[in-house]
């Protein structure tokens, strides 16, 4: 009898340790994007003196969620399309389905998210990630 409650218990905390939810979700998703454009539009108004008034991210669609481990903690490759409304000074621009490709971290805590990007000035075989928290 004692075997059988141990049993039972063991099945429901390993359950609950396989679906804890740490998937990513859209708003997070969105919300990395949001950075990550952000931080390309920074480079672009000081490199071509562009004045972005901000974007706007519609229709996020997830294609892929990819699980995998990057510096001993999990993480997910997320691809899908989004539309975006870039806002001017004068005007406003649409782009209709932007492909994305984006690396997402739960850190240990598993409480906060991370945006990893590549470090594309690395020559190294294992990329080095740099990493920004997602608020």
């Amino acid at each position: 009898m004692v075997r059988l409650v141990f049993t039972a218990i063991l099945l429901v905390l390993l359950t609950a340790c396989g679906s804890i939810g740490l998937l990513p979700t859209s708003q997070l998703v969105q919300k990395a994007i949001a950075l990550q454009l952000s931080q390309t539009q920074q480079q672009l108004n000081q490199q071509l003196d562009l004045d972005f008034q901000g974007f706007e991210i519609k229709r996020l669609s997830i294609t892929q969620e990819k699980p995998l481990t990057i510096e001993n903690l999990p993480a997910f490759r997320v691809r899908g399309t989004y539309d975006s409304i870039v806002k001017l000074p004068k005007r406003q621009l649409t782009q209709a389905q932007q492909p994305f490709d984006i690396y997402l971290q739960i850190q240990q805590e598993g409480k906060t998210w991370r945006l990893l990007l590549p470090d594309k000035g690395s020559k190294e075989a294992q990329p080095i990630w740099r990493s920004y928290l997602i608020e």
